[in-house]
């Protein structure tokens, strides 16, 4: 006779508040000194630090700010800043022929629009250039104390992921699952909670599991193995969610030709 095993295959928790909130109060007792980890002192810096911290670090953004604000310390004197100066004082953060451009224009849409003051709503900072969602979370959690929404960058990606809290690698759906499970008061302290354990414990290539705070929460499938030591043949921790941008920088847009428009120049060269 052939007897159904009754033993279940583990399945990953469900995303739930409760869970949320438990992960959240650990590691804000594991990690209370996490913060904003680029140096301001009020909105406009900030704003300026988190579009440079594009595909760089935040110590190498932390690098170059002092000098770029001691030379145009604010909107008016950035806005009319000549593009060749402030290319050069910012080089070192990558893209940054793109990026000069974005905070210049940044900087003139404050004093055309906002009489050179940071606006505190979503929906006047996203209008902004070189603002997206993620950067108008940043300023307006850490520099005006709003919290309207969760920013999602490429650790909270990692971390809320592999958690189980989300399963995607959009940092839209992301944000929009996580601002379901995560009070409102919380939302800004969930990003630096997320940041910092992610830069300290979650790391992209070798994650520190075997002291990892919310262990015993996390449903990452490989966790045991990196508990345990490097796992066999010195596998990398794992492919990350790949991350769909919503919208591309205008900059690549126009220096990409479309593929229809390439083919029509081929086919007039011949």
């Amino acid at each position: 006779m052939v007897h159904r095993s009754t033993k279940r295959l583990s399945a990953k928790p469900r995303p739930t508040p409760q869970r949320a909130r438990r992960i959240l109060d650990i590691l804000e007792r594991a990690h209370p000194e996490a913060k904003c980890a680029l140096d301001h002192r009020n909105a406009f810096e900030l704003a300026v630090a988190t579009i440079l911290s594009a595909q760089c670090t935040d110590e190498r953004v932390n690098q170059v700010t002092p000098v770029l604000f001691e030379r145009y310390p604010d909107a008016r004197t950035l806005a009319a800043a000549p593009l060749p100066d402030v290319e050069e004082i910012i080089r070192s953060t990558g893209f940054f022929r793109a990026k000069a451009r974005s905070i210049t224009g940044f900087a003139r849409g404050l004093v055309e629009g906002h009489g050179g003051e940071v606006p505190r709503t979503m929906q006047e900072l996203v209008r902004l250039p070189g603002i997206g969602r993620k950067t108008a979370n940043v300023v307006l959690g850490h520099a005006f104390g709003v919290n309207e929404g969760i920013a999602v960058d490429t650790h909270v990606l990692r971390v809320t992921n592999r958690l189980g809290l989300v399963d995607s690698g959009d940092p839209a759906v992301v944000e929009a699952a996580l601002m379901k499970l995560v009070p409102r008061e919380r939302w800004t302290r969930t990003t630096d909670l997320l940041i910092f354990h992610g830069r300290k414990i979650c790391d992209a290539r070798r994650p520190a599991c075997g002291i990892c705070p919310v262990f015993t929460l996390c449903a990452w499938e490989r966790k045991q193995a990196w508990a345990s030591g490097v796992p066999r043949h010195g596998a990398s921790a794992t492919r990350e969610p790949r991350v769909f941008p919503t919208r591309r920088p205008a900059a690549a847009r126009r220096a990409r030709p479309s593929r229809a428009r390439s083919g029509r120049a081929r086919r007039s060269a011949k």
